[in-house]
């Protein structure tokens, strides 16, 4: 079994379900049902293959494991080359999870072009898990981008009102940071020679170039987070997104520029990772604290909530660069977390959503009455979201502000207001939405949550608990590999000369 290509699999066996949804004849519902079939199976099929990492993998050694290479473009010394380490086989499996949720969750909303929204969800799995999976930098960059390319059209087609505004903001701020990083990319070719990431941690790049290329990658990797100011593509897109989509913006596309720092900017220039830790810093307090506020004061619940995701990927760019153990444990965990909590939120917009068809926050109140299962489900999501202790939003928080207040008080003590402000908006919007009278007459006729959205929300809910209550089994995955990259870091501060980092 070691030489099973199991990350190929992964990546293409998607394709292939959707290569076979072309095939299905008709654009009735029996085509419909019969698309909505290939793609659920498919996805699951791919999901239980990816547990097939979780089981046989190694979390003793630091190396990159399952690993594919073969000669692609051998004139230019580009490889099709993947693995796996404690990082991104989280983040493999992350992807895997979140895409049958999303089928299941499209079930009945999605009326329309069936197949091509089918197509379009298992094209993405495969562009994710290809990114996260990738070890050549060109073949990371395909995948980083491609993946523009299935959400502009989800965005696009099966949105809201505003859709083709909205997909197209996605598109134009996300291809112009990607634009300066293909420059980079092409710099440290021609500098090296190679497009091998494992060769590229160890190129050494001069510490004035180094500022240039980092520069560079976080213009794409900083609007994929976002980061505050390039954030304002993100609540458009949520707002206009049909709920999948949404969900998988949310749980697995924001990862992408928090991976890109912990894969790229960290081990490769590190001295510029130094330099630039304060602007991190501050931009990281601003999104905290003010996207906080903005989002105390949102009316449309989907708005509110991808402006609290914006507050919680700041927690991750500031653990990230703490440099210590617990920060960059803790955004691994916070990203984790994040992905699987904003998920289910937007989830518990859309029950709603679908039932009512508005997200104003004043067209509900005392749901309680009529759906308690759903004011249960909803309550340990917001909760998770706020950072409950025995839920999985504690952990990746807690950690981060251990290694912050490590690194430097004053952050820590910004970050935390964070905590404070997130309970405030999340609670406000709960008591709005599920307390009060049920006084609407329309409310009155709404149903409880069917056994199809229960299978949508029980491995979300299992997995939040799982994660909360005992959260090593998930550290324990990413420690060494953690661990490792911070030596690694360390060690070529030293040879620079540069400042040791502290507080490891």
């Amino acid at each position: 079994m070691a030489d099973f290509p199991i990350l190929s699999l992964l990546i293409f066996l998607p394709l292939a379900g959707a290569g076979f949804i072309l095939t299905i004849r008709g654009d009735d519902e029996i085509g419909a049902r019969n698309a909505r079939n290939v793609a659920l199976w498919t996805s699951i099929v791919t999901f239980v293959l990816s547990l097939f990492l979780w089981v046989n993998f190694d979390n003793t050694t630091a190396n990159f494991q399952f690993v594919e290479k073969v000669d692609w473009i051998p004139a230019y010394n580009i490889s099709y080359h993947l693995g796996v380490d404690g990082i991104s086989m989280l983040f493999v499996l992350l992807s895997t999870l979140l895409t049958p949720v999303c089928v299941l969750a499209s079930w009945e909303s999605i009326k329309d072009r069936v197949k091509e929204y089918m197509i379009a969800f298992l094209i993405l799995e495969t562009m994710m898990v290809g990114m996260f999976a990738a070890l050549d930098i060109v073949v990371f960059y395909i995948f980083f981008e491609a993946v523009l390319i299935p959400m502009f059209l989800i965005i696009g087609v099966w949105g809201g009102k505003r859709r083709v505004y909205a997909s197209y903001k996605l598109f134009l701020y996300t291809l112009a940071g990607s634009v300066l990083m293909l420059l980079a990319v092409l710099v440290m070719y021609v500098q090296t020679g190679t497009t091998d990431m494992q060769e590229l941690m160890k190129a050494h790049f001069d510490p004035s170039l180094q500022r240039w290329l980092w520069l560079a990658f976080f213009a794409s990797f900083a609007v994929k987070v976002p980061m505050w100011p390039v954030h304002t593509w993100l609540p458009d897109a949520h707002v206009e997104a049909p709920t999948a989509g949404s969900v998988i913006l949310a749980g697995v596309l924001l990862k992408f520029g928090g991976y890109g720092f912990l894969r790229f900017s960290l081990p490769m220039f590190p001295d510029a990772s130094l330099y630039f830790t304060p602007l991190i810093y501050g931009l990281s307090i601003v999104a905290v604290v003010y996207t906080s506020l903005v989002a105390l004061v949102q009316n449309d619940m989907k708005k509110l909530i991808a402006y609290s995701s914006i507050a919680h990927m700041g927690f991750v760019t500031a653990g990230t660069f703490t440099l210590t153990t617990q920060g960059v444990e803790g955004a691994v965990f916070q990203m984790l977390s994040h992905g699987v909590v904003s998920a289910a939120l937007f989830l518990c917009v859309g029950v709603i959503y679908d039932r009512m068809h508005t997200r104003e926050i004043v067209a509900y109140g005392g749901l309680v009455h009529k759906m308690p299962s759903y004011a249960l489900v909803f309550m340990l999501f917001m909760m998770a979201s706020v950072g409950l202790p025995g839920t999985g939003g504690f952990v990746g928080e807690f950690l981060v502000l251990v290694g912050a207040f490590k690194a430097n008080s004053w952050v820590a003590a910004f970050l935390a207001t964070g905590v404070i402000l997130g309970a405030a908006y999340m609670l406000y919007l709960y008591r709005r939405v599920v307390f009060g009278a049920l006084e609407k007459e329309e409310l009155k006729k709404m149903m409880d949550m069917s056994p199809r959205e229960w299978a949508v929300f029980a491995p979300l809910i299992i997995l939040t608990l799982w994660m909360g209550v005992y959260p090593i089994s998930f550290l324990d995955v990413m420690h060494v590999s953690v661990d490792n990259l911070l030596n690694n870091v360390q060690v070529a501060l030293e040879a620079s000369g540069s400042a040791v980092v502290a507080g490891r």
